[in-house]
């Protein structure tokens, strides 16, 4: 991994609270902004999962009527079960079908 150097200018305290910090959790500096930067985007990422799931649930009638209803086996949600038993369902039907398609 390169490392690049960052040159930021942030006031006295801010500075002051990120050393503090950083000296707590027994890493250098750069390392504990490294790790905010990376829960950051890992909490981006999981908002931006949550939002896709609310809007798929928001228009979930709309893409029924445009594309039909889901498949008989596949998992019914929350309701429709255990979920483990469901979601190994799923997965063996997802590594049947490419053997199945790679015989045309």
């Amino acid at each position: 991994m390169a490392k690049t150097q960052l040159n930021v200018r942030v006031d006295e305290s801010t500075a002051a609270a990120a050393r503090r910090r950083a000296h707590q959790r027994g890493l250098s500096v750069n390392r504990y902004i490294e790790e905010l930067v990376k829960q950051d985007a890992g909490e981006a990422g999981r908002a931006f999962v949550d939002a896709a799931a609310d809007f798929m649930k928001q228009y979930e009638s709309v893409f029924a009527e445009e594309f039909g209803a889901p498949a008989p086996d596949a998992p019914a949600g929350p309701s429709g079960g255990s979920g483990a038993g469901a979601a190994g369902t799923e997965r063996r039907s997802r590594r049947a079908k490419p053997a199945a398609q790679g015989k045309r």
